[in-house]
């Protein structure tokens, strides 16, 4: 889903880090559709889905023109959390170009609040959640910044 676009390539002639985040956001964007979250639904609701963390793991480079392919697991949820992540590969290879860790949360836009999603957005994550937990998560699931300190 989507070409590396010329524009999005930096002077080192790779994919520059803040688009892996674009490419991310709008696969993102077609999960939450998926279960119910789509364009139109704060205007109908007055409620949201927004990002609070996110993590991306840059493992090959990508090039202009590159072809995108992406898989997304669902890692876990609650009534107002989705925990995910996405994988990015370039098409025809087997190999992962980026992994995309996400926390969700569901909010109430007015007065601002973190609530709990409708049932049905409900259902259907707990039917996505029951197809993705046979399958293991990649292996930057999970994983946290740090630099290890070594004694002098």
């Amino acid at each position: 889903m989507g070409e590396v676009r010329p524009e999005w390539i930096d002077y080192n002639g790779h994919l520059m880090d803040g688009y892996y985040a674009v490419a991310f956001s709008a696969v993102t964007d077609r999960l939450l559709e998926l279960v119910g979250f789509g364009p139109a639904y704060p205007a109908a609701s007055g409620h949201s889905v927004y990002t609070v963390e996110s993590h991306i793991v840059y493992l090959r480079e990508l090039r202009a023109g590159a072809r995108l392919v992406y898989t997304t697991q669902l890692l876990g949820h609650d009534d107002q959390r989705i925990h995910l992540v996405h994988t990015m590969a370039e098409a025809g290879s087997a190999q992962s170009a980026a992994t995309n860790e996400l926390l969700l949360v569901h909010v109430r836009q007015a007065p601002a609040a973190v609530v709990p999603m409708p049932t049905d957005a409900l259902d259907r994550l707990a039917q996505l959640a029951q197809a993705h937990a046979a399958h293991p998560p990649p292996p930057q699931a999970g994983r946290r910044i740090a630099l290890r300190l070594v004694p002098m």
